[in-house]
């Protein structure tokens, strides 16, 4: 948290991520949708400025700027959705994260319901717009079960790109480790990605896991359990983004 946002006015969408709320863009969305009072007002203007002094409620509790800022990886299981809370009663990942810290922690970028493994969380807002944004090209590896065999052609196209529904989707590398096993790098993360990718080839996807986010490893950590990054790990994501 930079040290002067106690002293200056801050935007709004900031300093609810700063508060560990949400990221600035999710902030962004909650703003807009009218969840957010400040000293008792309702605000819905993404330019709104806020001091360390005003009263910020969101759905109508109190937030305050965290004291602590905290940097966990998560092996999410299937199953569970990345959000901050969900409409439709599904399990949220964050709520595998409670009993351990206090802080209000909401995750860096997403993994679909289904997919599994590494998924970052935090309440610094800063770190989160870096990774989290589109220049960041931080590279992002997966191991893919497939329902059908994957040809070295197949991994060679989707290296060189594919076009689906007008969208192009393109992979760093892709590794074919078993005839239905493969490992595919990206740095971009479009929605469902590797999934759409092996569907245009007649693909499935039976298992997709994430292993690894720039210098951070997955490594033994299994299914539902979390660790603090290293600050050697924070500070090589920060040095690895562009």
């Amino acid at each position: 948290m930079p040290d002067n946002i106690n002293q200056e006015q801050t935007r709004l969408q900031a300093y609810l991520a700063h508060c560990g709320v949400a990221s600035r863009r999710a902030s962004e969305q909650i703003i807009l949708d009218g969840r957010v009072t400040v000293n008792g007002n309702v605000i819905t203007e993404l330019g709104t400025k806020v001091s360390a002094g005003d009263k910020v409620c969101v759905d109508g509790q109190p937030v305050h700027l965290e004291k602590r800022k905290c940097y966990v990886l998560l092996n999410k299981p299937a199953g569970f959705v990345c959000s901050a809370s969900d409409e439709k009663g599904r399990q949220v990942a964050v709520d595998l994260l409670r009993d351990s810290y206090k802080e209000r922690l909401y995750n860096v970028g997403r993994l679909d319901m289904y997919s599994k493994g590494m998924i970052l969380f935090t309440n610094d807002g800063d770190f989160a717009a870096k990774l989290s944004h589109p220049s960041s090209q931080i590279e992002k590896e997966y191991i893919v079960e497939t329902s059908q065999d994957v040809s070295p052609e197949t991994a060679a196209l989707l290296e060189h790109g594919v076009r689906v529904d007008n969208v192009f989707y393109k992979c760093v590398r892709c590794d074919v480790l078993k005839p239905r096993k493969i490992r595919i790098v990206l740095i971009e993360g479009k929605n469902r990605e590797i999934r759409k990718m092996l569907e245009s080839q007649n693909i499935g996807t039976r298992s997709l896991v994430r292993v690894r986010i720039g210098n951070v490893n997955l490594d033994d950590l299994r299914p539902g359990q979390h660790r603090d990054l290293t600050e050697r790990e924070v500070k090589g994501l920060l040095a690895l983004c562009k």
